[in-house]
């Protein structure tokens, strides 16, 4: 079957920038849940042009928050992932060298200042200046699911907490 999308391009807008303690990628946390991310504090600035659209947000206590990984190398198809030492197919890992380059967090809402366009926000684990492309508000009874398998990563999650990002995804 031969399908109408292939090859085809897309372009987005960066609507903000996120602010985080992070000056360099590595050394940093690999997932938002993590021991060494949780509690962190970032920032995020949303454009001018984008700011009436935070109108409600504050009502919410976690969001999606959809970002370029601006600083990523080549996407390779295979990839020796952060938590394991065999190479793994992208679509199974987490890291941030994507076919697209972008990057997925959970983020706790700690307040929104609609007029200023800035979002306090909680459980970054991202480089600081990391150009903003989306936020979605995270609602417990759409984004719930009952998960049965986490494959390779079932015996490696509970190492999370003492793994930083490297020079693997370089």
């Amino acid at each position: 079957m031969e399908d109408q999308n292939a090859g085809k391009k897309v372009e987005f807008e960066y609507i903000g920038t996120i602010h985080t303690p992070y000056k360099e990628k590595h050394g940093m946390p690999i997932q938002a849940a993590s021991d060494q991310a949780t509690g962190t504090k970032g920032i995020i600035t949303v454009f001018p042009a984008w700011r009436a659209g935070l109108k409600d947000l504050g009502g919410f206590s976690h969001a999606h928050v959809l970002y370029h990984f601006h600083l990523s190398s080549k996407c390779h198809l295979q990839v020796t992932p952060f938590l394991d030492s065999t190479p793994r197919g992208i679509f199974s890992i987490r890291g941030p060298c994507r076919p697209n380059a972008i990057g997925l967090s959970v983020l706790g809402i700690e307040k929104v200042d609609e007029k200023r366009g800035i979002i306090e926000v909680l459980d970054v684990d991202m480089v600081d200046g990391t150009p903003l492309l989306d936020i979605k508000p995270f609602v417990p009874h759409f984004d719930h699911r009952d998960v049965k398998a986490i494959g390779w990563l079932e015996d490696k999650v509970q190492h999370l907490p003492t793994v930083h990002s490297d020079d693997r995804m370089d």
